[in-house]
């Protein structure tokens, strides 16, 4: 039997996780769910936002599916027990070194998105976001005091050879079955990490995936497509710091950040981390005013890439795709669903 870990953390998280466990139910009975404290929520109940026996757990389980970490209530926590670093930590633990961001538009999302439709309609874009090493990584990282009395930050930006190519893997690998084209963003013109990854890249390429169209993009350009023109874009590498800036706004694109799924995934036989994109949302938590849809596409996900249930997952895209045709939107996409009637809606389509 499958087994899937629920991680509904902070905010909005245990909503729309909630919403995941019914649809789970209808549509894959035999998958066992379980679930553990985790984020803000576990560090005042238990005093770390990750605690070991919940990574242990994670590390156990087929897949896992988080809600969202996070809010204004653990700002003066120290930075090692605020809820990001749990999360930090859970990726590093499951070693997910590849994030995939898609950001598609659904048609009847179309006029929902900052942009005109003819932009959008149609958009396809898959991010591959390295997601454990860069700048969130980096040593040394701290604050210190000078001799003046001024103070320093400072973070450092760094990857190796081989933490490059096996993200530069699953990117080519998935252009082979979308469009075959990759876009590598960095900024090789003043980062020598970023000239590093340009190289790694452009090797990698020329000795394995010489069928796959490559371009190199400057990340800062990157961003001025996605806006101009993104459907020129398939499959998108990029480093840690640029994927999580780019790939989010990207989302709004799509409509509502709150329809936008991802996957962290590493070796093959190993779990992957899904979680929806949009954060805690603490303004709307309890309300039942929270999109469940990107938290029910990170479990689609869930089940095409770690599950091994890829008629299911199917089924359930399916299902989204009918739901919202119908009209179906929660506030976020300018309709007055709650939380639950959107659950209640995807698992009736389910069942058609």
């Amino acid at each position: 039997m499958s087994t899937l870990l629920l991680l509904p953390g902070d905010g909005i998280g245990p909503e729309v996780c909630a919403e995941v466990r019914r649809v789970a139910a209808a549509l894959t009975p035999d998958l066992e769910v379980s679930e553990a404290p985790y984020g803000g929520s576990s560090y005042d109940a238990h005093g770390a936002p990750l605690l070991d026996e919940v990574r242990d757990q994670a590390i156990a389980s087929d897949a896992v599916l988080m809600g969202a970490v996070g809010g204004p209530q653990w700002a003066n926590a120290p930075r090692h027990l605020r809820p990001e670093a749990g999360l930090l930590g859970l990726r590093k633990a499951m070693n997910v070194y590849a994030n995939l961001r898609p950001a598609y538009c659904f048609e009847a999302l179309a006029g929902a998105s900052s942009l005109k439709t003819e932009l959008v309609s149609g958009l396809d874009i898959m991010f591959v976001r390295e997601l454990v090493g860069g700048v969130y990584f980096g040593e040394p990282r701290g604050i210190e005091t000078l001799a003046d009395g001024q103070k320093k930050g400072f973070d450092t930006a760094v990857y190796t050879t081989s933490e490059i190519e096996r993200v530069g893997r699953v990117a080519f690998e998935l252009a082979r079955g979308r469009t075959n084209k990759v876009h590598s963003a960095e900024k090789s013109n003043v980062m020598e990490s970023g000239l590093l990854w340009k190289q790694v890249i452009t090797d990698l390429h020329a000795r394995e995936y010489s069928d796959v169209q490559l371009e190199h993009i400057l990340a800062d350009n990157c961003a001025m497509q996605l806006v101009r023109a993104p459907k020129q874009f398939d499959v998108i590498v990029t480093d840690n710091l640029f994927g999580d800036i780019l790939s989010d706004a990207a989302a709004m694109l799509t409509g509502s950040l709150g329809m936008l799924p991802s996957a962290a995934i590493g070796d093959p036989n190993k779990p992957g981390l899904y979680e929806p994109i949009h954060g805690s949302a603490p303004d709307i938590a309890g309300k039942g005013l929270a999109n469940p849809l990107a938290a029910i596409l990170s479990f689609e996900m869930a089940l095409r890439w770690s599950l091994k249930q890829v008629e299911a997952a199917d089924v359930l895209l399916t299902a989204v795709k009918k739901t919202l045709d119908q009209g179906a939107k929660t506030r976020d996409l300018g309709g007055a669903l709650s939380t639950v009637q959107m659950g209640d809606a995807v698992i009736a389509n389910i069942h058609n």
